[in-house]
């Protein structure tokens, strides 16, 4: 950027000409003048304003910060997630959209079930803990995850949305207790020196990777959770794009009952699950 914008109409055209997504640009221009990202109207309709110097320069920070690959969600704090926005930062995930397909599954494996008990692996940010909480405030919901800095995120998010998960430290379902009626996880999935890991390089590797297949953690969740599960639970799981055969194969192996998996918007097998049954 030669020179920083006068006003907001010039703003976005000069984070276009930098190769900075209009989304992108919007959102960015809106935080740096301490606006929510609902706001897009209002830069059209303020085009004309005047955009102080010191907000120009927080406004290009910004915009060199995500050509650098930083996700939005991070430079501005907060990402929505099945209608809930929550804050993120660098020490959890970004919740992405494909995880709301293993959200809307579970809600629909919980149906006709009340006040039964759910585990979250993995809980991240919370995003599907709390999601699945605001959707079913009668459920028992619990979430781990192994990192004590992402526990501090989700407690945060949970406090301030008001929802009472219980968040716990906790590797998978080492010293969980049993019982539950669905366990439910997005683990780390993406293979071990994957091409597509240096455009994730601001996002915790913990959370990513998974072994040289990709499917350490998922083998781990499969093999334990039949001691944690009630009669007839569930267990959900999302996974890579390509790796459904693999994750139906790993329930089948362990015993589980109408192995199936579950489709994303794109059509993608994005998730995959089994109902726990110890009487064959």
């Amino acid at each position: 950027m030669d020179a920083l914008p006068a006003t907001i109409a010039q703003a976005l055209p000069a984070a276009q000409a930098l190769g900075v997504d209009r989304l992108d640009a919007q959102l960015l221009l809106l935080h740096a003048l301490g606006r929510g990202g609902d706001e897009r109207a209002w830069l059209l309709a303020h085009d004309d304003d005047v955009l102080p110097a010191d907000l120009a320069a927080r406004y290009q920070d910004l915009l060199l910060r995500r050509l650098a690959g930083e996700p939005v969600a991070y430079l501005v704090g907060e990402k929505e997630f099945h209608g809930l926005m929550l804050q993120v930062d660098a020490r959890v995930l970004v919740p992405r959209p494909d995880t709301e397909t293993l959200v809307d599954w579970a809600i629909e494996r919980l149906t006709g079930l009340r006040e039964v008990r759910v585990i979250d692996l993995g809980t991240g940010s919370g995003a599907i803990a709390l999601a699945l909480q605001k959707a079913r405030p009668d459920l028992q919901i619990h979430a781990i995850d192994a990192s004590q800095d992402a526990l501090a995120v989700a407690r945060a998010n949970g406090e301030r949305l008001g929802l009472p998960v219980r968040f716990a430290h906790g590797d998978w379902l080492e010293g969980a207790g049993n019982g539950y009626s669905l366990i439910v996880s997005n683990p780390p999935y993406v293979r071990e020196g994957d091409p597509h890991m240096p455009a994730l390089k601001h996002e915790p590797v913990s959370a990513l990777t998974s072994g040289s297949d990709g499917l350490a953690d998922i083998r781990r969740i499969v093999d334990a959770a039949p001691q944690h599960l009630a009669e007839g639970g569930w267990l959900l799981l999302e996974h890579g794009h390509d790796q459904a055969g693999e994750v139906r194969a790993l329930l089948d192996a362990r015993g589980f009952a109408q192995v199936q998996s579950r489709r994303d918007l794109a059509g993608i097998e994005r998730c995959s699950g089994g109902l726990w049954r110890s009487v064959k």
